[in-house]
């Protein structure tokens, strides 16, 4: 699968403001990947919105508040977690959700 190009810079954290910047009407796509990191695996997150891709990763603070917003998505993969994580140190990616074309807003950006 071909890696969506960043828009935006990695997340230090995530709050309430950077959850009402990714409202679920305009979510095209939630990619989930695992990164080497030598010695352990950093999971990893591109949510595609009005054709830019923020990036959040497993280390920043409000992880599990990012993961309960997405989860709320209609159809969002709760086994995505699973597919990513195994095998450790090997190359995974899942798209946990992906909006269809024809049910797209407009971005408000």
């Amino acid at each position: 699968m071909a890696r969506l190009r960043r828009a935006e810079p990695a997340r230090n954290s995530v709050n309430s403001a950077v959850l009402d910047a990714l409202p679920h009407a305009d979510i095209q796509t939630v990619v989930f990947f695992k990164r080497d990191e030598l010695t352990t695996d950093l999971i990893c997150c591109d949510i595609e919105i009005g054709g830019r891709v923020w990036f959040f990763h497993e280390e920043v603070e409000g992880w599990r508040l990012l993961l309960q917003h997405l989860q709320q998505l209609p159809g969002f993969d709760l086994d995505w977690y699973a597919r990513v994580s195994q095998p450790p140190f090997a190359n995974s990616e899942t798209v946990a959700f992906r909006r269809d074309r024809s049910e797209a807003s407009p971005y408000r950006g």
